[in-house]
């Protein structure tokens, strides 16, 4: 089987010290905690792509600012390279349902402190490990993440 590829892009949105994510959940298949992102379309900028897919799965409008993480997953059948921006909160209330976009499994959506973080897996990775250290620094570059096996 060949092994598909996908470029994809996400937004790391904060507000009153929040973070926004979506929940994905399928039975019997996955469970779990993202920043929103997802697929680019044809010619859209890596940026224009994680501002519409927050739009998309969260019903909030941003504007992403800055090159945060790259990150790279593989899996037999999939290849994913995946570019984090931070990005600023423009307006909107979380809504699901804002424009859902179709195959999504997204079953809720939220702010949460980044020092209480839902339970179970959660994406980008180093939103549990280093996220606060990069954000106190400024993030002066982007991260190159070290590629990881695909869960899901």
């Amino acid at each position: 089987m060949q092994q598909q590829h996908r470029i994809s892009s996400g937004a790391l949105v904060l507000r009153d010290d929040k973070i926004l994510l979506v929940r994905h959940f399928r039975a019997g298949h996955h469970d779990f905690w993202i920043a929103p992102g997802g697929g680019v379309d044809g010619d859209e900028e890596l940026a224009r792509a994680a501002e519409r897919e927050t739009f998309e799965e969260a019903g909030i409008n941003v504007i992403a600012t800055r090159l945060a993480y790259i990150d790279e997953g593989w899996s037999d059948k999939l290849r994913i390279l995946k570019f984090w921006f931070l990005a600023d909160y423009m307006s909107g209330e979380v809504n699901v349902g804002a424009n859902p976009a179709s195959n999504e499994s997204i079953v809720e959506a939220g702010w949460f402190p980044l020092d209480a973080l839902p339970e179970g897996h959660i994406f980008p990775e180093p939103l549990r490990t280093r996220f606060t250290r990069d954000l106190a620094a400024g993030f002066p570059g982007a991260v190159k993440l070290p590629l990881r096996k695909l869960l899901f």
